[in-house]
Order: structure tokens, then C-alpha cells, then sequence
């Protein structure tokens, strides 16, 4: 079985090896994660392509610092328009404009016996964005709205794993990097460890 991890910075993948995965570095954006997971479906075909990063968690989500999940879904939070009313979301606009709209991205991959519990996530380039809609979603990320799309139009396999490292609250700087990042390496030793028995 070929598994491919990969990480938006070198510093989320710092601790982490094992000897029948694969690591690759993805970038920080929508856009890198976008151009670089198509690239490494295209060279490596895996079987499954993991996505493994930090998150920031809202104030209102039951889990907390230290907490490792798997995303169930993920929603490109800032796509959209400011309007007289605020801001909204592009799946919620009446244009007149024929494309494919898109609130949400579902994974479909997630067993009813998942290694980690399951949290709902916001994508965006613009982290602690005031203006998004946060309620029913867990933490935030800036990379996974672009990495779910790109495996379901590919028909990848895929799964994505987080570690929370901190509030998502503007001005709160205390981080818990190092701890977050070994939480992070726990998990996902244990989403491949899964995966490689669930082959047999």
C-alpha cells in the first residue's frame, strides 16, 4: 500500500517518519495546497494521500488545545462577496452566472470506527477572518478546502488530520506549537498504523 503524507510547512512534518509513508511538503494557502496535491497525485498515485497540519480551534467547539481529529468536512470559508447585509457566501448568492456552487466538501473515506474523532473544519487565506460563519464548525486551517476538492475531482482516497495548537481568537498568541505538532505526529502514526492493517 502506498501512503503519501503531506504537510503545508516543514515544521508540522518535523517529527514525524515512518518507514512505509511517504512525506511531501504541500505550502501554506489554498492555492499552493491546490497546485501541489494535483501534482502529487499525478507522481506518486497513491492509495492514500493524508493531509496533516495544525488548526486553530473556536471558542465554541467541544474540543480543545492538543486535541487531534480527522475533518469530516470543509468549507472554503472567505469565497464569497461583501454585501449591504455583510458578508456572504458565494453557494448563497443569487447570480445570474451558471457555474458549480459549492458550500461544503464532504469526506467521503471516514469509517464508522475512525481511529480520531471527527471535527468540521473552515479553509481560507485569511485565518481568524471576523467576517465568516463559524457555528456548527470545529476549527479552521488554511489548507483543507483546496486539498478536499482537488482528491474528489481526482477520485483520490484521501484523509485529513489535524492537531489543534490554538484559540482562533484575534490578539491570543499563546500557541502551543511543540505540543501540538507531537500531538499531530501521535495521530497520525495512528491513522497510518490503521490504514496499513485495515489492507490485510
Amino acid at each position: 500500500m502506498k501512503i503519501v503524507v503531506v504537510f503545508p510547512t516543514s515544521t508540522e512534518a518535523q517529527f514525524f517518519s515512518h518507514p512505509q509513508v511517504t512525506t511531501a511538503l504541500c505550502g501554506v494557502g489554498l492555492s499552493a495546497t491546490a497546485y501541489n496535491t494535483g501534482k502529487l497525485i499525478a507522481q506518486h498515485k497513491p492509495d492514500w494521500l493524508i493531509m496533516a497540519g495544525i488548526a486553530g480551534v473556536y471558542p465554541h467547539s467541544l474540543f480543545k488545545i492538543g486535541d487531534v481529529v480527522l475533518v469530516g468536512r470543509e468549507c472554503e470559508a472567505d469565497l464569497g462577496f461583501f454585501t449591504p447585509s455583510g458578508f456572504t457566501h458565494l453557494a448563497d448568492l443569487d447570480l445570474e452566472m451558471d457555474f458549480s456552487r459549492h458550500k461544503y466538501w464532504d469526506c467521503p473515506h471516514l469509517s464508522e470506527d475512525a481511529v480520531l474523532p471527527i471535527a468540521k473544519s473552515n479553509a481560507m487565506n485569511a485565518a481568524m477572518a471576523p467576517f465568516i460563519r463559524t457555528d456548527n464548525v470545529d476549527i479552521e486551517n488554511m489548507e483543507g478546502a483546496a486539498f478536499f476538492q482537488v482528491c474528489l475531482a481526482e477520485q483520490q482516497k484521501f484523509l485529513e488530520v489535524r492537531s489543534i495548537s490554538n484559540l482562533v481568537k484575534i490578539g491570543d498568541d499563546d500557541w502551543d506549537m511543540e505540543g501540538s505538532i507531537r500531538a499531530l505526529t501521535v495521530g497520525l502514526h495512528k491513522v497510518v498504523d490503521y490504514l496499513l492493517a485495515s489492507k490485510n
